[in-house]
């Protein structure tokens, strides 16, 4: 099977995710009528007050707004690095109920297409072989239980992922990092398209830690601090003219 590309596809989100937001934070500090309280919700403007809660550091009440992704074309590399991230639900495609006999989509790295076809075809042909392999313990064993492990890490699998905002905030700003693995930093930065498009008050500095302040890496980091903000800069900048736009109508 031919090399694969990853897909990244937002399926579900809370409903009025922001309102509820922003009914969260005000619940703790407002007393008085609760239908009074749901009224001032739905009449008012939110997002002064959800831009001052992120200020705040007030993140518990992001846990009420969740998102659910379907993710397709990515390594059982990146799987290790995903599920790392404990407060989340995942849904994967099962190596052991799964058969790859027909073939295996894989991931090619970017450093190994930069080397040319010659080390494409190279690569291939290994992942080739690890075909052979699978298919020979496959049909010896019976199963796809232990055949699977002749599997490569560049294998593709597909997921549904499941994360509340404040985890998705802590994911993007570990893996939306220059330092991030590719392949797990190309999946933050769809998934953070995503959540921005749906939430924008509660993600527009969500991302690299340099973003809000210095940069946690320590003597490790990548010095592109000032590129990172300059690109949110922009990528924000060009948001405006659709808002304003929404706005008017």
């Amino acid at each position: 099977m031919p090399h694969v590309h990853q897909r990244v596809e937002l399926l579900r989100v809370t409903p009025e995710g922001q309102a509820m937001v922003a009914l969260a934070a005000k619940l703790c500090y407002a007393g008085g009528d609760l239908n009074s309280l749901l009224q001032k919700i739905a009449d008012n403007d939110q997002r002064t007050f959800l831009r001052k809660i992120r200020e705040m550091g007030h993140e518990s009440v992001l846990e009420h707004v969740s998102f659910t992704f379907l993710i397709d074309g990515v390594s059982r590399a990146l799987l290790a690095q995903l599920t790392r991230h404990r407060i989340a639900s995942f849904s994967v495609q099962s190596q052991r109920y799964v058969s790859y006999a027909k073939g295996f989509g894989y991931v090619i790295p970017p450093s190994v297409l930069a080397l040319g076809e010659a080390a494409q075809a190279e690569y291939s042909a290994q992942m080739a072989q690890m075909q052979t392999w699978y298919e020979g313990w496959q049909e010896r064993l019976g199963s796809n239980e232990d055949a699977r492990f002749v599997l490569p890490n560049a294998c593709e699998t597909r997921l549904m992922v499941t994360m509340n905002a404040r985890e998705l905030r802590h994911f993007f700003a570990l893996r939306m990092c220059e330092r991030a693995q590719w392949e797990i930093r190309t999946l933050a930065a769809a998934m953070f398209q995503c959540c921005y498009a749906q939430a924008p008050e509660l993600f527009e500095d969500a991302g690299a830690g340099c973003l809000r302040g210095a940069c946690p890496e320590g003597d490790k980091t990548c010095g592109k601090a000032a590129q990172v903000r300059a690109e949110r800069k922009a990528f924000l900048a060009a948001q405006v003219p659709e808002t304003k736009q929404d706005e008017q109508q």
